[in-house]
């Protein structure tokens, strides 16, 4: 089969056109900004890139066509079509599908060699619990598929197929299972085409605010999720969490593994996050020891065992791999330092970007650095935050930094009154030259530099980095 991706670059879609190809399909694409690194990734399996959305596209004859949620109905400021060949496509009447339709259809559930899929979602930390999960069942020797929304460096790639392991009578797919939507024709939730027989729901708070009214419409999503499951399957819930327990409420008919602090709880932790304990019925059955920082990777960490025991991995043996987990590129990860020692400037990227997540993430940074200042340089690009819908939350979750910088720009709403509550602690740039210039004057020897933005952010960690070597 020859499909052509509309949308190809985006982390989903990539994932998407590498599992395509490896399993011996012909992937074509396009997508507008068609640059390194997921065009050098794309290209090097073989996979021709075009840029744009230009309709004689049309000539390359695929036999699908996969749409990505990027494209639209969209019309720009002089009538003309944002994606003609989208409108092309519909005007010949040719065959289309969405992506996450695609990946059910071919891989996940493909008649030839259905998988057992192990979905993982969440507000926060999807990307770093399905990594976890893969980890821990590679660890075991169960050679599993998966679909992840960053590069686990324990792999090195974002996504593969996967194989059947021994004892095993269908192969494992893990996947990063999103809440928004699928694409222009349907407006479901992603997570919804996976139809997993493990299912992780790791938290539940408001987001998406471009496309979702209010929690309770997110909570209705996740519980689409929840009836997709079928009774032998397991769904392994974030006890702490009310969304969560309305969203159950709402009915299940599959074994619910509850996991938290609360008392309801049959999982649980004891320790620091650095070094603890994972107990069930209150007997301990595993350490974990890593260099990952922060009560939320705990709580990531004992979502991925209590998953990995539903396909049959012991719960020391999940434990043990977790201590050789490598985490994924932009959680927390260290861009360069400039000076030696406890003098050096150290500069971080990180994926966070909706307030609970920007808090959580300083959290686990304040636990690891004790004292040192921490600068958090941040801009809020999700659909979200541009929207303005947490603007309030910003202090709050910023509290643990020293200093905070926001970059402004494309905001329709002012950043500098919703952080003045933090007074002289906040400062706000237009551009991404003024915002390092902003950082650099207030850094010293020793400070911690976290960067937090769901995009490029402007390359703003290596023109740091370059300016205070400088």
């Amino acid at each position: 089969m020859h499909i052509h991706i509309l949308g190809i670059c985006g982390t989903f879609m990539g994932g998407l056109a590498a599992l395509a190809r490896e399993a011996g399909h012909r992937v074509t694409g396009c997508d507008t900004g068609v640059y390194p690194p997921m065009s050098d990734q794309l290209r090097a399996l073989g996979i021709e890139l075009i840029e744009g959305y230009s309709a004689d596209q049309l000539a390359l004859k695929p036999d699908m066509f996969v749409v990505g949620n990027v494209v639209s109905r969209a019309r720009l400021a002089d009538g003309t079509p944002r994606y003609p060949l989208m409108e092309a496509i519909l005007e010949a009447g040719l065959p289309y599908t969405s992506g996450p339709q695609w990946l059910s259809d071919h891989v996940l559930h493909a008649p030839a060699q259905p998988r057992h899929v192990l979905a993982v979602a969440g507000t926060h930390g999807k990307t770093t619990t399905t990594a976890m999960l893969s980890w821990v069942l590679e660890h075991a020797g169960l050679t599993p598929g998966f679909l992840i929304g960053g590069v686990p460096l324990n792999f090195g790639v974002s996504a593969r197929l996967g194989a059947v392991a021994q004892g095993q009578s269908r192969p494992l797919f893990v996947i990063e299972a999103d809440e928004y939507d699928t694409a222009f024709f349907d407006k479901r939730s992603k997570f919804v085409h996976y139809r997993p027989r493990t299912a992780v729901l790791n938290n539940l708070e408001f987001d998406h605010a471009d496309i979702f009214p209010d929690l309770a419409a997110i909570e209705r999503q996740f519980h689409h999720l929840v009836r997709t499951v079928p009774a032998s399957g397991r769904l392994v819930v974030n006890a702490e969490q009310d969304s969560l327990h309305r969203v159950l409420a709402m009915g299940h008919w599959s074994e619910v593994a509850l996991f938290g602090a609360s008392h309801h709880a049959a999982w649980q932790l004891r320790g620091e996050p650095s070094d603890f304990e994972v107990l069930h019925q209150g007997k301990v059955k595993g350490r974990v020891q890593w260099s990952l920082g922060g009560v939320h990777n705990q709580m990531n960490a004992l979502a991925a065992v209590i998953a990995a025991d539903h396909v049959g991995v012991a719960v020391s043996d999940a434990c043990q791999a977790l201590s050789t987990f490598e985490n994924v590129r932009r959680r927390m990860e260290v861009r360069g330092t400039v000076g030696t020692g406890a003098q050096a400037i150290t500069v971080y990227d990180d994926f966070a970007h909706h307030p609970t997540a920007i808090r959580t993430t300083l959290d686990g940074l304040r636990r690891q650095v004790g004292t040192a200042r921490i600068l958090a340089v941040f801009e809020p690009r999700s659909n979200t935050m541009k929207l303005g819908q947490m603007k309030s939350q910003l202090p709050w979750s910023l509290e643990q930094a020293d200093m905070a910088f926001c970059h402004t720009a494309g905001l329709d709403w002012d950043a500098a009154q919703a952080l003045s509550a933090m007074g002289k602690r906040a400062h706000t740039a237009g551009d991404i030259d003024s915002l390092v210039a902003l950082v650099v004057a207030a850094a010293r020897p020793g400070d911690h530099l976290l960067c937090m933005s769901n995009g490029g952010f402007g390359g703003v960690h290596d023109k740091l980095l370059q300016a205070l070597k400088t």
